[in-house]
């Protein structure tokens, strides 16, 4: 009886060890991706405060914190954010939407690959953010322009990933469900988009990098708002607070872009876990 007691606790407190751990571990996962930034931004401060860097060309996060409050009590921060961000996702819904059908019916279709993919892969090698005089030309100065450009940013990631996770598909997979009888749209829900999945998320994480990339020279080019203008704005009065104030917005939004698009990842792939 006692031997039976003492096995239970025994079980009990290993039970109990494990739980533990695993719930340290998570912890821990949770804060390791922020260890580098946040060392980086201490580092920054106390060589400002000890004068190792000139404050007036880059000014101490405290500085540029207080910046940041200021303009969003004066209510142009946020306003800025909002037209930013407005830009960004709409230029990524149509060029990624765009990328992600193309890349669908390329990778479906022989003859729709044999038609549409050389003169999409002869375009996708012309740097995008070399149309930014046409775009000027053609669409203006605009919202038009700002967004189109992202747009073609997004599409050749998504484009790309897209093809490559339909083309890649095991064809022993295709073979046994149309052995079962399933139909051309029954194989495509339930055999080729789960295993394209993975590649049409990783080309959603690369056409959210590339957004915040072209949204940047597309604001700090003939723009009247926005962080890119903001930026560019600031740069003429050597407002350092701002610039770097910018800088960090935009590295907040690509983290929490790139946060979304894991989370995503999570959601659909947990069969991978």
């Amino acid at each position: 009886m006692d031997q039976e007691i003492s096995l239970n606790i025994n079980q009990e407190t290993t039970t109990t060890n494990n739980v533990t751990h695993q719930h340290s571990k998570r912890k821990l996962d949770r804060l390791l991706p922020w260890l580098i930034p946040v060392s980086l931004v201490i580092l920054w401060q106390v060589a400002v405060s000890t004068k190792l860097i000139d404050s007036s060309f880059v000014p101490a996060p405290s500085a540029v914190i207080a910046q940041g409050v200021s303009l969003w009590q004066s209510g142009e921060l946020q306003k800025n954010i909002c037209i930013s961000l407005f830009r960004a996702s709409v230029g990524f819904v149509i060029g990624g939407g765009s990328g992600l059908v193309l890349g669908l019916v390329n990778g479906l279709s022989k003859t729709a690959r044999a038609t549409l993919d050389s003169t999409v892969q002869m375009l996708r090698n012309i740097p995008h953010l070399a149309l930014i005089p046409v775009m000027i030309l053609v669409l203006g100065i605009g919202e038009s322009a700002k967004i189109s450009l992202v747009a073609i940013g997004c599409l050749f990631p998504m484009y790309i990933n897209t093809y490559h996770g339909i083309t890649s598909v095991d064809h022993g997979l295709i073979e046994m469900g149309k052995s079962y009888g399933l139909s051309s749209w029954a194989l495509l829900r339930k055999i080729i988009l789960p295993s394209a999945l993975p590649s049409i998320l990783m080309g959603v994480r690369y056409a959210l990098g590339v957004m915040w990339t072209t949204l940047i020279v597309a604001e700090t080019v003939s723009a009247d708002s926005g962080i890119g203008y903001m930026s560019t704005n600031a740069q003429q009065f050597m407002n350092m607070k701002t610039i770097f104030l910018c800088i960090t917005i935009y590295a907040l939004l690509g983290k929490l872009s790139d946060v979304i698009a894991k989370t995503f990842e999570q959601i659909y792939l947990d069969w991978r876990n």
